[in-house]
């Protein structure tokens, strides 16, 4: 599974010459936790989250509408980031060892996404939606694109549709769903052409 599989879009962004309650409105609106920050051309130039926020608060003593402080002076430096074809695992790790909590997945410096520490949690219990999202992947892909094996997926237990043109191409598909994260039964349905 790869960051674009997992991350949300369209990915909020904040300008960094923004006032510091424009970041905190989008937050709040949005409800997410932080935001990556962009300068003039869109590319990423940091992030501001809600402990920056606080901390801007603690020390100035003021309501960020009552300041003329620009999200630039409150926001943390370039964040860790990711593209959008690096594995789960990876980033996984890379969230740990650097205590990142939200990540922007970036092409050529442009936010095209973010992945937050949820996003990839989900992906550890996988709901029977993303099961059967991800089992209908694999299929459709050995399939080159075509959709011959319709699969259903509830309460973890999986069904495959559809007619197999031979037995290899029959243990194929039910390999593919077998080890489909989220799938602890399977009932094949299908029927030999």
């Amino acid at each position: 599974m790869h960051a674009k599989d997992i991350m949300s879009t369209p990915a909020y962004t904040v300008h960094a010459d923004a006032p510091v309650s424009e970041a905190v409105t989008l937050l709040e609106r949005r409800s997410i936790t932080a935001a990556p920050v962009v300068d003039e051309h869109d590319l990423l130039v940091g992030l501001v989250s809600e402990v920056d926020l606080l901390k801007n608060q603690a020390r100035t003593g003021a309501a960020p509408s009552a300041t003329a402080q620009r999200v630039r002076d409150v926001m943390s430096g370039l964040p860790v980031t990711a593209w959008p074809e690096a594995d789960v695992a990876d980033l996984a790790d890379a969230m740990v060892r650097r205590a990142a909590h939200t990540v922007p997945v970036v092409v050529e410096e442009h936010v095209v996404g973010v992945v937050s520490r949820c996003d990839v949690l989900r992906t550890l219990l996988p709901t029977d939606d993303a099961a059967q999202r991800e089992a209908q992947h694999r299929l459709d892909v050995y399939a080159d694109g075509r959709r011959r094996w319709p699969v259903t997926v509830h309460e973890a237990a999986a069904t495959i549709g559809g007619e197999f043109d031979d037995e290899a191409e029959r243990s194929a598909v039910v390999a593919l769903v077998r080890t489909t994260p989220g799938v602890t039964t399977l009932q094949v349905r299908a029927r030999a052409a």
